[in-house]
């Protein structure tokens, strides 16, 4: 699929969407597995001048429909059967014509999503990062295997190598032995994975005697990358480029070239294009090489502010006008960038973002829980996984406590073990101690 071969489902969907009532500042939700008419829709919905919502089949009915009536959804389109309900659009959604051509739903540490809204402008710039980060050309095939409802999986690769002529290859969902079979037979020259699909990939049977001679290099991001999984691709002669950033920078922000994913395996690369970046400490100074730091980004491919969400909006920036990530990190001596922790309690499993107080809302409200806390749990499969720290009260069940979940919330997000104590780990001003309990669950 290239964009030519695109061309008359953008146009047969953009006329769908005028039918079905859709004028400019509406909103358009999608859901389904990857498909050309999720990217279709995207693009016609830049010309009536309405926005996209991608909808993440994984969520649970009630999650999805929070979402629907948040954005205020005039409409979904639907692709590919997921298995997913798709929200019903609120019946009289709020018109807003500023800008927006995707509104990209992002888990945040207080619970419920923010959507960030995305210009044009700002997929474009982001665009020109890929071209860069990845030498794109209209010569270049990529295979696209992550979900394209995350920025990831649609910007960092799929839509860059389409505006520019390129080819792309959608698999539906990612399976391991497809993706195999796809670079032995299709002979792709790019792809883009995290490290869950890394380690899919490493621990197949094939993976040793598999031809991936085509791969130029994969990009790879998400969270951090394990040093070991690197070294996997590398020793099968396929670079990995790691890219830092989040659906509020489109994502592209820092990232590395070919060159520098050889020359040093583990960074996160160099700010590029016209996204600038810095390390500032809690007092706001600039740090010395190789000390940590927040890391903060300013530049065209930056979202515009979240929807409905003004206060949220205004804290996410500081007053130079440099976005707040939440993440830490540090930048050496030379200039390359190195992402060390995440300054806000978010759970990053199989690529998928965890808020954990939106879990703990949903498990405070089970039988028998007096207080709980969720923090991730390193796992060697999906990085981490969420766990359940819980003050139990009368009539508690760990057992019926992970049953309450069903329905409520995405399946990724369900705890995969509760852990009892008598009080939670508190600072002097009440917050829990996110370290201590980390360090509970690991010795549990």
């Amino acid at each position: 699929m290239d964009l030519a071969a695109l061309r008359p489902l953008v146009e047969a969907e953009a006329q769908a969407l005028r039918a079905a009532g859709v004028a400019r500042g509406d909103r358009v939700g999608w859901i389904g597995l990857n498909h050309p008419s999720m990217l279709a829709c995207l693009l016609a919905c830049e010309a009536v001048g309405a926005a996209l919502v991608p909808l993440n089949w994984r969520l649970a009915a009630a999650e999805l429909q929070w979402i629907s009536e948040d954005a205020g959804l005039r409409l979904v389109r639907e692709g590919p059967s997921s298995g997913a309900t798709a929200p019903r659009p609120a019946a009289i959604p709020v018109r807003s014509d500023d800008g927006t051509l995707l509104l990209a739903y992002t888990s945040g540490t207080t619970g419920n999503p923010k959507g960030a809204k995305l210009s044009a402008a700002a997929l474009r710039a982001n665009a020109a990062h890929a071209q860069a980060m990845f030498g794109l050309s209209p010569q270049d095939h990529v295979l696209t295997v992550l979900p394209l409802f995350h920025v990831g999986g649609l910007n960092i690769q799929t839509m860059p190598a389409l505006l520019l002529g390129a080819r792309v290859t959608l698999h539906g969902r990612f399976d391991a032995d497809a993706f195999l079979h796809a670079v032995e037979r299709e002979r792709p020259t790019l792809s883009l994975v995290v490290p869950a699909v890394m380690r899919a990939l490493v621990a197949h049977p094939r993976w040793e005697a598999a031809d991936l001679s085509s791969l130029r290099a994969v990009g790879a991001g998400s969270s951090d990358v394990p040093p070991e999984l690197i070294a996997a691709f590398h020793r099968k002669g396929v670079p990995v480029q790691q890219v830092y950033g989040l659906t509020e920078s489109a994502p592209i922000a820092i990232a590395q070239t070919r060159e520098e994913a050889l020359a040093a395996p583990g960074s996160i690369g160099h700010p590029i294009g016209e996204c600038a970046a810095r390390i500032v400490r809690r007092d706001g100074t600039e740090p010395a090489p190789g000390e940590e730091g927040e890391i903060q980004l300013r530049g065209p491919n930056l979202f515009s502010g979240y929807w409905n969400a003004a206060t949220a909006t205004a804290e996410a920036w500081t007053a130079d006008g440099w976005f707040r990530t939440g993440d830490l990190g540090r930048r050496d001596a030379s200039g390359q960038f190195w992402f060390t922790d995440r300054l806000k309690h978010l759970i990053i499993s199989g690529g998928e973002n965890i808020a954990p107080a939106e879990v703990e809302r949903v498990l405070m409200t089970a039988p028998g829980v007096r207080e709980c806390a969720v923090v991730g749990r390193p796992d060697p499969r999906w990085g981490e996984v969420p766990v359940a720290v819980v003050v139990p009260g009368e009539g508690f069940d760990a057992e019926a406590l992970l049953r309450h979940c069903e329905g409520r919330l995405a399946r990724f997000k369900h705890p995969r073990a509760v852990v009892t104590m008598g009080t939670l780990p508190r600072t002097s001003l009440g917050k829990v101690q996110v370290a201590a309990l980390r360090a509970l669950i690991g010795d549990a």
